[in-house]
């Protein structure tokens, strides 16, 4: 800037108090007069001011928080605006999801349980007896409610990074968890559809659909059909089974038949010691067995124990004249003789088929019944031999009755059945066989047969095991369909009282032949077996009756080994077992001498097998382990 002479003279004197004109100037106030034109000053240094260096450092510090608590300010706000944003979001996307759900609910029908009721598309055809094969189609909007619904299920407990627990857009969930839907929505239509196809169509299955659940998948797009086979109820009309004149034998049990019974009773418990000479009528033989089939062996059977008697039956075989091949034999004699396969042999490629069978006899032994005295009778837990053959009458007269009612069953079964020629799929009567087999052996046991007898009759059983249980299976439907037209039903004390009689026949505890029932799934068979005899008291009830006379109670024993002479395809050699004999219950195979000693040992023995057997048994139920505390109990007893 320029300034005049006059004014430059002056600046460059200092002022007469020694002050600075310049800093004067400087500092005069805004708003006051002043003559000296607008100048530009220029910094001098100075001493630093302990005053304004503080003054400074708090106008920073003001500054700095001042900054500091805008930009928090800021970013608290940037940051709650976000979660907000967030929260709004994903209760939108929730809102709009459960509207959607609740749009295409309406829109879908319910069943009465709730669950989706689908447009199902079924079509059902016969491919064979009591066969029929099914395909459903369910329509793909059905497919998607299924899979809404899922979603649903899954919204309240979905935990995803990010979102609060019940927020989960319905999108993410079902794009995060795609497998586990997959897997539910497979599940509530499979179930859905088969409930509904139960509900729909009158199919009446008897067993569960050969349905592969592992291998089906519901297709992302499109509708989706599968197919089953099933078997089911054969169709056929209700007979007449009302007003039938049926023949009822008639036994009475005399003093005879308790006595040749008490024999036969007590072979359960003789003992056997070796006889120095060749065997005779009575007795027993240890022999190995073997069997051939054009020159070559097909099975072998080591130390099998037989009583001489005039039949001896297989499981799929049975060979007349026994007692009379053997009579004579002695240890080291080698009897050879032909034995034919029974026509419904498990062995499908050996029915018919005659054998060679030889027998190497290692032992004759001959039986010696127990005496029967006090120690005995307390065995058995009766007073005395009085009340002995009491009780074994009682056990004839139950057995009477199971006879004549099998023969009026039979007559009625037969009757009933007449128009009864349905077939029957061969895979259900194979499936059967067994399941049979332990209904007739329940009976047996409930009226009281020894074990010998059930061997031999179950060994019968399985030589005509295809008619016999073609047979029961048609009878079963007829009684099924004419129980179901009585409204019969079986209760838990029906099964309660059958328990108990049978528990008390085979001097078990109730408790733990229940749990026995149970795991083996022969309750269901007991259940079965009380429906269909209250049936048939029906059909008694409303019969007229002609008596006849009965057969003897008491008929000639064969004797039974629980093996067949020839192994089923299943089988391998390693399969058939060292010790196959099949002695009678309480047997013991030992020299007179120690028979004693062996008897005690063989009380001891069973005592500890049912221990373990029991133990063996549980199955984690509650009434499994009842039992079984119930049975340490009484041994602690003991």
């Amino acid at each position: 800037m320029i300034f005049d002479d006059e004014n430059a003279a002056q600046a460059d004197e200092p002022a007469e108090d020694g002050t600075d004109p310049a800093t004067d100037e400087a500092e005069t106030p805004t708003g006051q007069d002043a003559d000296v034109p607008e100048t530009t000053v220029t910094e001098t240094d100075e001493p630093d001011n302990p005053d304004t260096a503080a003054d400074t450092a708090a106008d920073t510090a003001v500054d700095t928080a001042v900054d500091t608590a805008v930009d928090t300010a800021a970013d608290t706000a940037a940051d709650t605006a976000a979660d907000t944003a967030v929260d709004t979001a994903a209760d939108t996307a929730a809102d709009t999801a459960a509207d959607t759900a609740a749009d295409t609910a309406a829109d879908v029908e319910l069943r009465e349980d709730g669950s989706v009721k689908m447009a199902l598309d079924v079509e059902i055809t016969s491919s064979g007896p009591c066969l029929r094969h099914v395909v459903v189609r369910v329509p793909r909007r059905d497919i998607d409610a299924m899979n809404l619904v899922a979603v649903g299920e899954l919204a309240g407990s979905a935990e995803v990074p990010g979102f609060r627990k019940g927020h989960v857009p319905a999108g993410l969930i079902a794009k995060r968890f795609r497998r586990e839907l997959s897997d539910e929505v497979k599940q509530k239509v499979l179930v859905g559809s088969l409930e509904q196809l139960a509900d729909e169509h009158d199919l009446e299955p008897i067993n569960e659909p050969n349905l592969d659940v592992d291998m089906i998948e519901i297709p992302e797009e499109g509708d989706f059909e599968y197919e089953f086979d099933v078997e089911v109820r054969p169709e056929f009309d209700l007979p007449d089974y009302k007003g039938l004149t049926i023949d009822r034998p008639v036994r009475e049990v005399s003093d005879e038949d308790v006595e040749a019974y008490l024999q036969q009773f007590l072979l359960q418990y003789s003992h056997f010691h070796d006889r120095d000479g060749p065997a005779e009528s009575g007795d027993s033989i240890v022999a190995d067995l073997e069997f051939s089939h054009d020159g070559e062996t097909i099975r072998t059977i080591q130390d099998a124990m037989l009583d001489l008697r005039d039949v001896l039956r297989f499981q799929d075989a049975e060979l007349a004249g026994f007692d009379q091949l053997v009579a004579g034999a002695a240890a080291g004699d080698e009897l050879e003789t032909e034995i034919t396969v029974a026509a419904e042999a498990e062995n499908v490629a050996m029915r018919g088929e005659t054998l060679g069978m030889k027998l190497s006899v290692t032992a004759v032994k001959k039986p010696h019944q127990p005496d029967l005295d006090q120690e005995f009778f307390d065995r058995l837990g009766v007073e005395d031999e009085d009340a002995l053959k009491d009780a074994l009458r009682g056990t004839l007269d139950r057995q009477a009755e199971f006879g004549q009612r099998q023969d009026t069953r039979g007559q009625v079964l037969e009757r009933i059945t007449e128009s009864a020629d349905w077939d029957l799929p061969e895979e259900l009567v194979t499936k059967q066989t067994d399941n049979a087999l332990r209904r007739e052996i329940l009976e047996m046991q409930q009226a009281g047969f020894t074990p010998q007898e059930i061997q031999a009759r179950e060994n019968e059983i399985r030589q005509h095991a295809i008619s016999t249980t073609r047979q029961a299976i048609k009878e079963h439907f007829v009684l099924d369909r004419i129980a179901e037209e009585e409204e019969i039903e079986v209760d838990a004390g029906d099964l309660d009282v059958e328990i108990e009689m049978m528990a008390s026949q085979a001097g078990e505890n109730p408790r733990r032949l229940r749990a026995r029932l149970i795991k083996s799934g022969m309750i269901e068979n007991l259940e079965a077996q009380v429906r269909e005899r209250k049936a048939i008291e029906v059909i008694l009830d409303n019969a007229q009756f002609n008596d006849v006379p009965g057969e003897p109670l008491v008929k000639e024993p064969v004797a039974t080994l629980d093996q067949s002479v020839c192994r089923s395809p299943s089988e391998t050699p390693a399969d058939t077992p060292a010790d196959t004999a099949a002695s009678p219950e309480g047997e013991d195979v030992g020299d007179e001498s120690n028979e004693g000693g062996e008897e005690a040992e063989t009380e001891t023995e069973t005592e500890t097998e049912a221990e373990t057997e029991a133990s063996d048994e549980s199955d984690g139920t509650e009434e499994v382990e009842e039992a079984e505390e119930a049975d340490g109990e009484t041994d602690e007893g003991k």
